[in-house]
């Protein structure tokens, strides 16, 4: 079976920009694509509970329960696309959760025997699509940590950021920033 394109949405507002950027990638990488938008996802309460009961079938190698369909999904999917936009110096919290169900070991990474991850993920890159209404947009608080999970814990070393910000600053010519955005996604070179 052919592994599938995964569109991560974190994006809640109709008309919102940052979905309009991913979904021209969507378009340029012209394959299909399972999207899990995030909105519609209840996730679970993590507390002492639910993280033993998460443990109790990791450590029994239950790793097929459904608790764990999310991460699978990551872990499977042949290239990721992230759309978050940036929300009070980060990304929506739904994202958060997101990432916080799919980080299993056994599934999206392992550890070595020094205790180092080692990727488990087959996706080959991850593109992760933002927008941003200011231009304080530091990559740490958003770009920065799923990068850095994704190289770091899932082992997909080509991590790609399209972007465009400053888009409500007052005076800002909206149109030209986005079509900016866009021509980059046009130019891109996926090869």
């Amino acid at each position: 079976m052919e592994r599938p394109v995964l569109y991560v949405n974190a994006c809640v507002r109709k008309g919102s920009r940052t979905a309009g950027l991913a979904e021209k990638l969507l378009s340029k990488l012209n394959e299909p694509f399972e999207e899990v938008r995030l909105e519609k996802i209840t996730f679970p309460t993590v507390n002492e509970d639910f993280l033993n009961m998460r443990d109790r079938l990791i450590s029994a190698g239950e790793l097929g329960d459904p608790v764990f369909d999310l991460a699978r999904r990551f872990s499977e999917a042949k290239t990721i696309v992230i759309a978050a936009p940036f929300w009070d110096l980060s990304f929506p919290a739904a994202l958060k959760q997101y990432l916080e169900q799919i980080n299993v070991v056994g599934i999206t990474f392992r550890y070595s025997e020094d205790g180092v991850p080692v990727g488990l993920c087959k996706a080959d890159r991850l593109f992760y699509v933002t927008t941003a209404g200011g231009g304080y947009v530091p990559e740490e608080f958003g770009f920065g940590y799923v990068k850095s999970l994704a190289q770091n814990f899932y082992g997909i070393g080509d991590v790609r950021k399209i972007s465009a910000v400053g888009l409500d600053i007052y005076g800002a010519d909206v149109d030209a920033i986005m079509k900016q955005a866009e021509a980059g996604i046009s130019a891109m070179d996926l090869g």
